[in-house]
């Protein structure tokens, strides 16, 4: 009988093909849960490569090193689950080891996003405070899934006996391939702005929310872009960079799903309407932001972002507690998630004040502070 590989050449073999496959299935499902995912791998390539990769068009690189760092971690984890603890894991059924996903993908992705990236050993708070929690647990899991293809991979190829847990892992592989097609079909349509139908009891609130956000985010792109050139301080050019990235792509998602859901063209809003937004800022406090002397930005842009972004927190608050579309509530999350933790970037939240702020921020009602 072929002797079966050692546990650790088995274990980086599934490392590779688990965060391969993570990697894969988080680009193709991103702008269906409200994410632009070359935004996300700009931010993951921040947390080594600091804030000068990050800026207002996320470029081949930022992409390139933020998947790479990603698929290291992933590789990693596998390592540490069939390597470090192979002694104790190597062994388990496939079955096992697809019903410990759940709890090891909370396990690690917790510990990211508590620990590793903004305190030891990255001290790096902006994934953290601009990234909720449960889109690096989805991330994660989609890793730890792959894991009962271990039983497998733990023989040569073509010369894995025909037992039980091999035929197991043999067709999980199977559906995990289905569904990686699955989704990227959906994920090709919306971008031909051809979504699933709108599931929503609110369609209104809907409506409604995604045409003041947009018209919130233009304004507040447009203000980032004037930090992005002329703020003083590093940190914020960076972070307004990010901004200008997070919010336009958000609007290009907010536009596909608009011509997917609804027959008419978005409507614009109306004087009205943008005088009654939360954090929409008036002409004049535009044009103090675009006057403001060299000495003066910083503090003049950091209190006026700080405006609109409450406004816009409230905004998405107010959705993320409707009864609208599930996957409008999401993004709602995590717009109001991002936008209260650049607001803490903004003031220089770092360490475990970061890490208290953006646990906060998860769960906040925001509209009971109105």
């Amino acid at each position: 009988m072929t002797p079966a590989k050692s546990r650790w050449l088995a274990a980086a073999q599934l490392g590779l093909v688990s965060s391969t496959f993570s990697t894969l299935l988080s680009q193709v499902t991103a702008s269906q849960l409200g994410r632009d995912a070359l935004v996300d791998w700009m931010t993951v390539a921040a947390i080594p490569a600091r804030d000068g990769i990050i800026s207002s068009d996320p470029t081949a690189a930022a992409i390139a090193a933020g998947i790479a760092f990603h698929q290291w971690a992933d590789f990693s984890w596998a390592l540490v689950f069939f390597g470090l603890l192979g002694r104790w894991t190597a062994r388990l059924a496939p079955v096992v080891l697809a019903a410990l996903a759940l709890p090891w993908a909370f396990l690690t992705s917790a510990t990211e996003w508590f620990v590793l990236v903004p305190l030891f050993p990255f001290w790096q708070p902006i994934f953290t405070l601009q990234q909720p929690y449960w889109i690096g647990f989805l991330v994660h899991l989609s890793s730890a899934a792959i894991y009962p293809l271990f039983a497998w991979l733990r023989w040569p190829i073509g010369r894995a006996p025909s037992t039980t847990a091999v035929r197991f892992a043999r067709y999980w592989a199977a559906g995990a391939a289905v569904a990686f097609v699955a989704s990227s079909a959906l994920g090709t349509a919306q971008a031909l702005s051809v979504s699933l139908p709108l599931v929503s009891a609110s369609p209104d609130q809907d409506r409604r929310y995604i045409r003041h956000m947009v018209a919130h985010h233009d304004q507040g792109v447009e203000l980032a872009r004037l930090a992005v050139t002329r703020a003083h301080a590093p940190h914020l050019r960076a972070l307004a960079a990010l901004m200008v990235a997070s919010q336009s792509g958000e609007n290009r998602i907010f536009a596909s799903w608009w011509d997917g859901w609804f027959d008419d063209p978005m409507p614009i809003c109306s004087s009205e309407e943008l005088a009654a937004m939360p954090g929409y800022l008036t002409a004049d406090q535009i044009e103090e932001a675009r006057n403001a002397p060299d000495a003066a930005f910083d503090a003049v842009f950091v209190r006026l972002m700080s405006r609109h972004h409450a406004g816009a927190v409230l905004m998405a608050d107010a959705e993320w507690r409707s009864s609208g579309d599930p996957r409008l509530r999401l993004m709602a999350h995590a717009i109001r998630h991002e936008q209260q933790g650049e607001v803490a970037l903004m003031n220089r939240a770092q360490g475990i004040e970061a890490v208290r702020q953006a646990t906060r921020n998860m769960f906040a009602n925001n509209l009971g502070t109105r």
